[in-house]
């Protein structure tokens, strides 16, 4: 997955989340669940080498969002414009991003109207994400 920086050019895409926060969990208990283990895996692995579904499972547990909303939100603005044309878009990495707390992007109100501006390229969203955009836009109007 290459992905043009531009909000993500501060993240060493060569080191893990683990590595970038400088946090090593230790390891799931035995009787965990298939995404506990699976979120502690990927914690583990560069991010350059996470597909846009391992993005969409870390961002939807909240993990390594400093550095991995970033990197989603480039994915997402880099591949809108030929989503758009085509008029399908796989939701699962814009849901998870679109669902994060309003504390996110509080933080980091450049972020949100980032994916306010990708959000306004793309067209036949589902239902179900069309919601999550106009909650989305609801919680961040101030900065939008």
């Amino acid at each position: 997955m290459e992905i043009i920086s531009v909000l993500s050019e501060f993240v060493d895409k060569q080191k893990s989340i683990e590595e970038l926060e400088g946090e090593r969990w230790s390891d799931p208990p035995q009787n965990s669940t298939t995404l506990v283990r699976s979120v502690h895996a990927l914690r583990r692995c560069p991010v350059k080498d996470l597909s846009v579904e391992n993005l969409a499972r870390l961002i939807g547990q909240d993990v390594g969002l400093r550095w991995l909303l970033p990197v989603a939100l480039d994915f997402l603005r880099e591949t809108a414009p030929g989503e758009a044309v085509t008029g399908w878009y796989d939701d699962d990495l814009l849901s998870a991003v679109l669902t994060r707390e309003d504390s996110v992007w509080s933080a980091a109100p450049n972020q949100a109207r980032h994916l306010n501006e990708t959000v306004n390229m793309l067209t036949d969203l589902s239902e179900s994400i069309q919601r999550q955009v106009d909650d989305f836009r609801v919680s961040v109007a101030e900065f939008l």
